[in-house]
């Protein structure tokens, strides 16, 4: 009895440890690029938009890609479907480390897909094994994703400089440094491999997407997709440019790097702080107001106040990072049942990554056409104001009714009148 329970806590051990060796690599072979941008540019002749499709391509496989990705679990199971994830990684980060620019883009691509896999079932697997425990595990995966946003942004110029002092001459040195994160998908491979012996299906809220084709037309549905939209606008924006805004502004490339990964750091701190106390806030507007006005002083900081970037990327990361998790939260507390929350999940991460696709290429092709980053920041600024306006709306307490519930909802009002 004591071997068998034994047993069971070292899988269960095993399987937190690997779930949270692959949110490492979620978003560490994006944010990895930003620092190294302009050498790219440099040596393989991108423009400034070219450049912010390195950041925008992985987001729209996320768009496109994710309902493929349940499907997937179905047919082969949740282990074996995140084993396959690993191994997109694994090979993605191998091919964009060749140095040409097809490589460099086919294998961003074959990233995209492995990250969207895993996007969309880690979820499903930390509700059917972790139901009592989501929002700590959730909150430790999301601090996981931060701490491997943070490394691979800053040791991506020290491990640019490692390839000069090696003289490695067969690849590029920032496909070298490009090529460092491939230690994260490797470790994961080997710790998941016990897993994938099991085959079972994502929990079927995952596999059945109702079309409630009613959410389209609901205001509440709407100003949460465009809330979940403007943060990720924003974050991946920063993501692809804060590097060059900074080294723009007389910072070296060493210090953007770092001062980039703190900013990928700081969007975990509030995993820790906010799920636990979001339980005992019934109403979140003043919330999300006050994550969202902490970005804007942050832009408004890196365009008046560039010396203290440090300051502002701790502020812009807290503030985005909080607004994500609110956002997801919200698409929970706000729907009726799994089947609407999955519905109106799919509406938001579709249209939110769709339109985070378009913020890298949009700013970046601004400020090739002015010479500056000013612009291209008042545009952020703009976006930000957008963001606060939504926030608000978004963070209501009220649930979103299908048309029979708010139908019976108005008989029972009249009842009582």
């Amino acid at each position: 009895m004591t071997q068998v329970h034994s047993s069971r806590v070292t899988n269960g051990a095993f399987l937190i440890l690997g779930v949270l060796l692959i949110a490492i690599g979620l978003r560490s072979p994006i944010t990895g690029v930003g620092p190294l941008l302009e050498q790219m540019q440099q040596q393989l002749s991108l423009s400034a938009t070219q450049a912010g499709m390195l950041t925008t391509l992985p987001l729209l496989v996320f768009a496109c890609f994710s309902p493929i990705a349940s499907k997937i679990g179905r047919r082969i199971g949740l282990e074996r479907a995140l084993m396959l994830s690993l191994f997109c990684l694994l090979i993605g980060i191998t091919v964009r480390s060749f140095g040409s620019l097809t490589s460099l883009f086919g294998g961003t691509l074959i990233i995209g897909v492995g990250i969207a896999i895993a996007n969309v079932l880690l979820p499903s697997l930390m509700k059917r094994d972790f139901p009592t425990k989501v929002a700590t595990i959730t909150s430790i995966y999301v601090l996981m994703m931060g701490v491997g946003s943070a490394l691979s942004a800053s040791l991506a110029i020290p491990m640019m400089h490692l390839a000069d002092s090696l003289s490695i001459s067969f690849i590029p040195n920032w496909a070298f440094a490009l090529g460092g994160i491939i230690i994260f998908p490797i470790i994961a491979i080997f710790v998941w491999l016990p897993q994938i012996k099991n085959r079972t299906k994502p929990t079927q809220d995952t596999l059945e997407f109702d079309s409630h084709s009613y959410i389209w037309y609901s205001a509440s549905a709407w100003q949460i997709t465009l809330f979940l939209a403007l943060n990720s606008f924003l974050m991946y924006t920063f993501i692809s440019w804060l590097p060059s805004i900074l080294i723009d502004s007389g910072y070296s490339h060493e210090n953007a790097g770092v001062i980039h990964g703190l900013l990928q750091l700081f969007t975990a701190v509030p995993a820790i702080i906010m799920i636990p106390m979001m339980a005992k806030m019934k109403d979140k507007r003043l919330l999300s107001t006050g994550l969202t006005s902490l970005v804007l002083i942050s832009i408004l900081g890196f365009i008046l106040l560039p010396t203290l970037a440090i300051v502002w990327s701790m502020m812009f990361g807290f503030g985005a990072g909080g607004g994500f998790i609110l956002a997801l939260t919200l698409i929970s507390i706000r729907t009726s049942d799994p089947h609407q929350a999955a519905s109106l999940s799919g509406m938001a991460q579709c249209l939110g990554y769709l339109l985070a696709a378009s913020g890298p290429v949009l700013i970046g092709a601004v400020h090739e056409a002015s010479g500056s980053w000013t612009l291209p920041l008042l545009i952020c600024v703009f976006a930000n104001v957008l963001w606060i306006i939504f926030s608000f709306f978004a963070s209501k307490s009220e649930l979103i009714l299908s048309p029979q519930q708010d139908e019976l909802a108005q008989q029972t009002l009249a009842q009582q009148v």
